[in-house]
């Protein structure tokens, strides 16, 4: 997809990907960028805004975790800019101390939007397609045990974005979906991993995470958005220390069908 001239929608655009993503997007010409997020970063939005004075900067409030939230979002957006070309669900959060939220916020309420944005998108009802790319992590590969709920809320959003990407559902709804996992980043996501674990116990191995390496969120990012040019539907992207690797499944398991 070439985003010159695109409309985007961007959760969680204040994160520590997400800023370094918006000001990627706008580099490449994007003409209308909505940004989702639980409060206004007023210093953020006027940077992006001084920068791309030839671009339409938004932000709309809403939470990740109320349906009626992320509903209303989405309807002020449309409002806004008419149509999206491209949904980036990008919130997230890591704390195994908090297992409900952290449930809510990097799946439920990642699907909850997917599945609100697609009435917008749907070909077959008179929308335009689009791209969805859903954020999800390393730890969405490879089982985590020092934040065992997080990785299991992530192996739910690449196993979701995966199935989204059903041939027979791009056909009827023509949008396409990729899938997303950074390795560590510095961002604030993965500070003080030892207080976000799964067990008290073991803090000490959530603490060696911060002796792992460590990719930029502005690397990141510039990757991030290059796989919204050039992902295939169904893509699942590890984005870590800078280099992008697509990821392939085997197929484990299918039905056998009765004659």
């Amino acid at each position: 997809m070439d985003l010159n001239g695109k409309n985007v929608i961007y959760e969680g655009g204040f994160g520590g990907i997400g800023q370094h993503c918006l000001k990627e997007f706008l580099a490449r010409g994007v003409k209308n960028l909505v940004i989702f997020d639980l409060q206004e970063n007023a210093s953020i939005l006027q940077n992006l805004r001084t920068s791309y004075p030839e671009a339409n900067i938004f932000f709309v409030q809403f939470d990740i975790t109320d349906k009626n939230s992320i509903t209303e979002a989405f309807k002020h957006a449309v409002e806004k800019i008419g149509h999206f070309d491209v949904l980036v669900n990008g919130c997230g959060m890591m704390d195994d101390t908090k297992v409900d939220l952290m449930i809510d916020i990097n799946l439920m309420g990642l699907i909850h939007s997917t599945l609100t944005a697609l009435p917008y998108m749907n070909k077959s009802t008179g929308g335009r397609g689009g791209l969805i790319v859903n954020i999800s992590s390393v730890a969405g590969l490879e089982p985590t045990a020092v934040v065992a709920v997080y990785s299991a809320a992530k192996h739910g959003v690449t196993a979701f974005t995966r199935a989204m990407a059903n041939p027979h559902f791009f056909e009827h709804f023509g949008i396409s979906f990729i899938t997303i996992c950074p390795g560590i980043t510095e961002t604030g996501l993965v500070a003080h991993p030892h207080e976000k674990a799964t067990f008290k116990f073991a803090e000490a191995l959530a603490a060696r995470l911060d002796t792992a390496e460590r990719q930029s969120p502005e690397v990141c990012a510039q990757n991030l958005v290059e796989l919204t040019t050039s992902g295939k539907n169904g893509g699942v992207y590890m984005l870590d220390l800078g280099e992008v690797k697509e990821i392939t499944f085997p197929t484990v398991w299918a039905p056998v069908f009765k004659s």
